[in-house]
């Protein structure tokens, strides 16, 4: 197993996830390992990987989330190689298209227990399309104190479901490392100090405020705290899904006529705890 580091993650190369000989105890606590600690692990060469298998390395991590949008045909689509894996396209006849493109997030802001992991292939590779990825430490590291400490004092209301509130900032419940309940296309409002005396829900004008100040700060300089991932056959990709934000790139959902065909599955890990500032 060849391991070399990039400014976001590790990349793998000389080992097959595929093949289930290797599948030992060891082993998947090494991965796990190389998820917590570097974030983005890419696995290169890997060749087409099966729903079905990918559904099994998925559960090395934990119990899949699958069923969040059961019968919504935004997420849901017939050519689904497993009904725990979301297939995305940048064509409808093959796949749910323009998932990802509402903002900057990380998967399950709407539930209790955002989601630990998230695991991605890419059957079939277009010309472009990057999913780009920003860590939460850099971009925490590179804010003013000032700024920083205002996010401290802000919970995210989701506009989905339960209109669940989760703190914008707070610890990695494994890594102790920053973590961010973040998406910035599903946020309805934000609330300040929340469970004190100054608590305050914010009006649409400074929701949209804030969204865009995080935002910017994440895209600034150039886009230098972001990583874009660009895909490459065979590609098999695990994140530690809080502890990096995500965002499909403007390319991903150009049309097959101009860009060949685009096919991503993913998969998802149930989250272990509620973040909280405790």
């Amino acid at each position: 197993m060849e391991i070399t580091k990039f400014n976001l993650g590790v990349e793998v190369r000389g080992f097959r996830l595929t093949e289930q000989k290797l599948f030992t105890e060891e082993l998947v606590e090494k991965i796990k390992k190389l998820v917590h600690e570097h974030r983005i692990v890419v696995f290169r060469d890997q060749g087409e990987v099966s729903g079905e298998k990918q559904v099994e390395i998925s559960k090395w991590f934990g119990s899949i989330d699958g069923t969040v949008f059961e019968g919504d045909p935004l997420f849901s689509h017939p050519k689904c190689p497993h009904p725990d894996v979301h297939r995305i396209s940048n064509d409808p006849e093959e796949g749910c298209t323009n998932a990802g493109r509402s903002g900057w997030h990380i998967d399950g802001s709407f539930v209790q227990k955002p989601f630990g992991y998230a695991l991605y292939h890419m059957p079939a590779v277009p010309k472009t399309g990057a999913t780009e990825f920003i860590g939460f430490k850099e971009l925490l590291d590179s804010i003013p104190e000032e700024m920083r400490a205002r996010w401290e004092r802000l919970w995210m209301v989701s506009d989905k479901g339960d209109k669940l509130v989760h703190p914008l900032v707070y610890s990695h419940p494994v890594t102790g490392g920053p973590a961010m309940c973040i998406h910035l296309g599903m946020t309805e409002a934000f609330i300040w100090d929340k469970d004190t005396a100054d608590e305050r829900r914010t009006g649409a004008d400074e929701t949209k405020t804030l969204l865009e100040e995080i935002r910017k700060e994440i895209e600034k300089d150039g886009r230098r705290l972001v990583y874009p991932h660009e895909w490459k056959d065979g590609d098999f990709v695990i994140t530690d899904n809080l502890a990096v934000g995500h965002f499909a790139s403007a390319n991903a959902i150009r049309p097959r006529s101009e860009v060949g065909l685009r096919i991503l599955h993913r998969t998802t890990i149930k989250g272990i705890s509620r973040p909280t500032k405790g």
